[in-house]
């Protein structure tokens, strides 16, 4: 098989290790190995291998991963999913800094508001991003609802019918699934990504929405051990589980 091939002066920069002139100060003091050999020039060209990881360092430390990473994050409350920096505390904030230097950049799969919690997906994968994303996809996204008032009763009708509309638009919401936990708390589960969906389709059914948690998108779900603020790697069988 034909692996592209990068310069590694570059290869390491898109990774966020520093600019050019910074990965050839690390190359001029021997800090970049590869197959247990010191590369010796910054303009020297590897292959980007599966297995590139596992066999080049830098600085004596294992490489960062490699472009198509995908990242589950516990987003807690009070954080955004904006890159603007005066909307802080930005979700970026809770990664590595080197991550926020990555080319091309990781970005949230879809967005939690700064009042919602739970599972948030960040990758540098554009064509995996827009799958998920992605209308045809029809990825379902289950959250956990907190109402204000009780249940009526009507609710659960009104949300599978798919007839249901909200205020200022003039389609109405794909058919919703929801769980009854008990007569203010819910699971519902979407299949499309509407501007503050699940707030505003209680309050068209007369409710308030107090608190929002997602705690799975396709077939993953938000480990219990995993706690709020904290991330981790997923793995290419979790990838796919996300569209499955």
């Amino acid at each position: 098989m034909n692996y592209p091939a990068i310069r590694i002066d570059k290869f390491l920069g898109n990774l966020g290790y520093g600019t050019r002139r910074d990965v050839q100060a690390m190359v001029a003091r021997e800090e970049v190995v590869l197959d247990g050999e010191v590369i010796d020039f910054p303009d020297q060209r590897i292959y980007l291998q599966p297995n590139l990881a596992t066999r080049l360092a830098v600085g004596g430390e294992p490489l960062e991963p490699l472009p198509g990473m995908l990242v589950m994050l516990h987003k807690p409350v009070g954080v955004t999913c904006s890159h603007r920096k005066e909307e802080a505390p930005l979700v970026s904030s809770l990664l590595p800094p080197r991550w926020r230097q990555r080319d091309p950049q990781l970005s949230t799969i879809g967005r939690l508001d700064k009042d919602t919690s739970g599972l948030l997906l960040l990758t540098d994968d554009g064509q995996f991003l827009h799958r998920v994303i992605s209308p045809k996809s029809n990825v379902p996204k289950r959250y956990h609802v907190t109402l204000d008032r009780p249940l009526k009763g009507h609710e659960q009708a009104a949300l599978a019918a798919g007839t249901l509309m909200l205020e200022q638009e003039n389609k109405p919401l794909l058919p919703v699934e929801m769980d009854i936990i008990n007569d203010t708390t819910v699971f519902v589960i979407l299949r499309e990504g509407r501007y503050h969906q699940v707030r505003r389709m209680f309050a068209a059914l007369g409710n308030h929405v107090t608190a929002l948690h997602r705690d799975r998108i396709g077939s993953l779900h938000l480990p219990q051990d995993l706690m709020a603020g904290h991330y981790r790697l997923l793995s290419d069988a979790e990838k796919q589980s996300v569209l499955s």
